[in-house]
């Protein structure tokens, strides 16, 4: 079971710290007791590597990439960070050109193109599965205190998403992140979203990227302190033991 855990918003449409671009698109560094993943890589690589290097993540440090779906905002700086890190396991959705990953196996450490069904990845890092039309996968995190759960931009539904991930751990959701694509979604939809989500337990939300500034601010209304703003900058610590700051999100721990 993972103890510690450290997720920084590498690339957002949002800034969370001043003097962030704020380009379409997201990425994650998540760093582990025992491995550090990057999940996805934004849509400009030179941007992202900037945004890295100023928030002190290395590229080179991590061990595995794990994309989540194959749409540009989310792939668009892959090649930057292979040209850094070629030691990369990546771990890609069966929804990818077969020509792409086939050109990836010849520039990464290892490539595996994940199907519908969960799958462990890591030691306590699962892939959903591929979910949707477009075949996108997302990140469970298995830790002491819950599951955290990052999406890219949950097009099969953060619902849906949610819902699989309990259902194959069946343990609660600490944590739910990334872009849940509601930008496009009216007040009752979203309204129904934040519903069902608070059924199923899920304890603290970071809804950016595409989640759409109506529904950021209808989570925040419904989840008050248990609602962490994203954007790029944005740090999410989980220590072992820390009771302390188990419901404050705004000592950036959930």
């Amino acid at each position: 079971m993972i103890k510690n855990l450290k997720i920084t918003i590498v690339f957002d449409n949002y800034a969370y710290l001043p003097d962030f671009p704020v380009l379409w698109g997201f990425s994650a560094f998540i760093e582990t007791d025992d491995h550090t993943i990057l999940f996805d890589t934004g849509s400009n690589g030179r941007v992202l590597l900037q945004n890295m290097q100023r928030l002190g993540t290395d590229p080179k440090d991590a061990d595995a990439l794990f994309l989540s779906h194959p749409h540009w905002d989310h792939i668009g700086g892959l090649d930057s960070v292979l040209e850094v890190n070629s030691h990369l396991d990546i771990f890609l959705p069966s929804s990818f050109s077969r020509h792409l990953v086939r050109d990836l196996e010849h520039l990464a450490k290892h490539v595996t193109v994940m199907g519908k069904e969960p799958t462990e990845i890591l030691p306590f890092c699962f892939s959903t599965g591929t979910m949707g039309e477009i075949g996108e996968q997302s990140l469970i995190i298995e830790t002491e205190r819950g599951l955290v759960v990052i999406t890219g931009c949950a097009h099969p539904g953060v619902v849906h998403i949610a819902e699989r991930a309990i259902a194959l751990r069946q343990k609660p959701i600490l944590l739910l992140m990334g872009g849940f694509h509601l930008m496009y979604s009216g007040e009752g939809e979203i309204a129904s979203v934040i519903e069902r989500l608070q059924e199923l337990g899920v304890e603290n939300v970071c809804p950016t990227h595409c989640s759409g500034d109506p529904a950021i601010a209808m989570f925040r209304d419904s989840f008050g302190d248990h609602f962490i703003q994203g954007g790029t900058g944005r740090v999410v610590t989980l220590q072992e033991s820390s009771e302390s700051s188990r419901h404050n999100a705004k000592n950036r721990s959930p």
